[in-house]
């Protein structure tokens, strides 16, 4: 994995960013944010900090950077720069990204120059900013908690990619802190405001396809294999601050397969493709069937598998569970080739989406009642709702809670896998009942000196 600042590799990446963020834009002001004009004005400017400069910052970055009232100022990232993201060809990390910021700022310039974007290696020297109205955090599930509370408590929203936790106790404090600080925090699943999936629930809640009896989300299988059992540590690349990537997870020796977007496959850092894809198709069925302010009484595997032992990926390879209702509903969470999508079977039919056009039905009836079909600009809306709220103060469309609730059913489905038994969820008291074992995996120790106290 190289870590050199290749400019023939950067310039390709800033090249496709720029076309893709300065088209129709127009130039603004240097930074004014919305303390400078105002808690009620309509026009203000929302400054906005970047914390994650990986793979779907880059994503993100493209929906924040041509809004005209919005303005990043400052990026943070452990990794100074490198290769070795999703794919090969990404030159990511803070000063790549934070060229990125200043040259797409450049190209609505007059002048056509912009230098205004700080980049930090520690999120809290960011946080300590009085100018920065706003943060996105877009790290690795295992930062998600921490950096949320601690924005909160330095009074900045937040914008938080899904899933929204590590671990319960993980979604249990971040509640706490963005309430207690009366900030607005929308969880990073976009698919919440599409046109098309909007269309999709209506479809669903008129009883399009009658009463729910059985709903199958499907998410993708593993776009990535480890490296094996016999794995061994790799020297840590230059520029790369490991020990506080790792943060307040364990202490492990350095791999590059355990960091950038491999992560998502090692459960020090994230719950793999069950909080991955699963945050996406779990939270469409509870939007859909209007269950986000509810959760399963129970949960069980049903066949998942899982790495050879050994290797450092210990994620779910094949995903299985199923969980119940207490209305007795019940849905199953299943690797699938179809990567992403639901199918709601009700008494009347059934109807299955990708999230991007409808993709079968029961009858042609039941297929055309949902018009139109998902574009990628579609995700800007969730962006600029995040935005609109900032200024309003009303609730995002996937608040604390709700991310809160849709993260839980992915980590207690995957609490069910690893233990192969049926576990029972108390959602008043938020536990897991008759099984201490199941219990205790509802919140993991945090390496010191990191803690969810500010």
């Amino acid at each position: 994995m190289s870590n050199s600042c290749n400019n023939s590799g950067l310039s390709s990446t800033r090249r496709g960013f720029l076309r893709a963020t300065a088209a129709g834009a127009i130039g603004f002001p240097m930074i004014v944010n919305s303390r400078t004009l105002g808690a009620n004005s309509p026009s203000k400017r929302i400054t906005m900090g970047i914390i994650g400069c990986g793979n779907q910052a880059e994503q993100d970055l493209k929906r924040w950077l041509p809004m005209e009232d919005v303005q990043v100022v400052a990026v943070c990232d452990v990794n100074k720069g490198s290769h070795g993201y999703k794919n090969d060809a990404q030159f990511l990390g803070r000063e790549p990204v934070r060229e990125m910021v200043e040259e797409a700022y450049a190209e609505r310039s007059p002048t056509g120059l912009f230098k205004g974007c700080s980049s930090y290696v520690d999120f809290r020297d960011l946080l300590a900013r009085d100018d920065i109205d706003t943060v996105a955090i877009i790290t690795p599930d295992h930062w998600h908690a921490i950096q949320t509370i601690q924005a909160a408590a330095a009074g900045k929203d937040i914008y938080c990619q899904k899933p929204q936790s590590l671990t319960v106790r993980d979604g249990q404090e971040m509640i706490k802190a963005v309430r207690k600080y009366n900030r607005v925090l929308q969880t990073g699943s976009q698919w919440r405001s599409t046109t098309f999936l909007n269309g999709f629930c209506k479809a669903i809640r008129e009883g399009i396809v009658g009463k729910p009896r059985h709903v199958l989300n499907y998410v993708a299988k593993n776009n990535f294999d480890g490296p094996g059992p016999g794995w061994k540590p790799m020297p840590v690349p230059e520029g790369f601050e490991y020990d506080m990537w790792l943060g307040p997870a364990p202490q492990a020796p350095y791999h590059e397969d355990r960091c950038f977007y491999r992560f998502r496959f090692v459960s020090d850092y994230s719950g793999g493709q069950t909080t991955n894809f699963g945050h996406h198709a779990i939270g469409l069925a509870m939007w859909a069937l209007e269950l986000d302010n509810t959760m399963p009484v129970e949960l069980w595997n049903m066949g998942a598998e899982w790495p050879l032992r050994g290797d450092l990926f210990d994620t779910a390879t094949k995903v299985h569970f199923g969980f119940r209702y207490a209305d007795g509903l019940e849905m199953e969470c299943v690797t699938s080739p179809k990567s992403f999508g639901v199918r709601i079977d009700g008494d009347k039919g059934w109807i299955e989406t990708n999230g991007r056009k409808i993709t079968g039905a029961s009858s042609p009836e039941i297929a055309k009642a949902v018009p139109g079909a998902h574009t990628w600009d579609q995700f800007t809306a969730h962006y600029r709702r995040f935005i609109d709220c900032v200024k309003s103060r009303e609730d995002p469309n996937e608040p604390v809670e709700i991310g809160h609730r849709v993260s839980t059913v992915c980590h207690l489905g995957n609490i069910a896998m690893q233990l192969d038994r049926k576990i029972r969820w108390d959602a008043e008291k938020e536990t897991i009942s008759g099984d201490r074992e199941a219990a205790a995996m509802l919140e993991r120790p945090l390496r010191a000196p990191w803690s969810y106290e500010v």
